[in-house]
């Protein structure tokens, strides 16, 4: 079945997800002083963390390898039973709640920053708009059609 343009821009932003965490996390885990990635220590001062180590776990493993599982099942849509078990709209695949998903945990990630006092700065305001477009793009309604449990089966 050929995928709407909804679906397949979801899966582009899926993609730049994956790929734009992966590097960084990696990074901040081999390097928890953030240096590796040009980050100073004292970016943290008014979060409860003394380094990198956590944040880059939360990067590698949620915003970096989730977005990567997702992207196969938006390209197989094959289905995983775990990733069943968590789907919030069981009249549809797996992958296109965990866009959704996705999308709310960036905006989450962005505003926590926030929060604690980091500096605003592009990267914020670029990943706070591919977070909505993630979460618009998967609630489209091409986007659930190509995705419904009749259209993937």
């Amino acid at each position: 079945m050929k995928r709407s343009i909804s679906s397949n821009l979801l899966i582009l932003l899926i993609f730049f997800q994956a790929i734009s965490a992966i590097p960084s996390g990696l990074s901040l885990l081999n390097d928890p002083s953030g240096n590796g990635i040009g980050l100073s220590i004292d970016v943290l001062k008014n979060t409860p963390f003394k380094n990198f180590l956590i944040p880059g776990l939360f990067l590698l493993v949620v915003l970096g390898l989730i977005p990567l599982i997702t992207l196969y099942g938006l390209l197989t849509r094959k289905w995983l039973n775990w990733a069943r078990k968590i789907n919030w709209d069981k009249k549809f695949h797996w992958s296109n709640a965990f866009s959704f998903y996705i999308g709310i945990l960036l905006i989450l990630w962005i505003n926590m920053q926030l929060y604690f006092g980091i500096v605003y700065n592009n990267l914020h305001f670029s990943y706070t708009i591919l977070g909505v477009l993630i979460i618009i793009l998967s609630q489209f309604p091409a986007t659930k059609r190509d995705y419904t449990t009749e259209n993937v089966n």
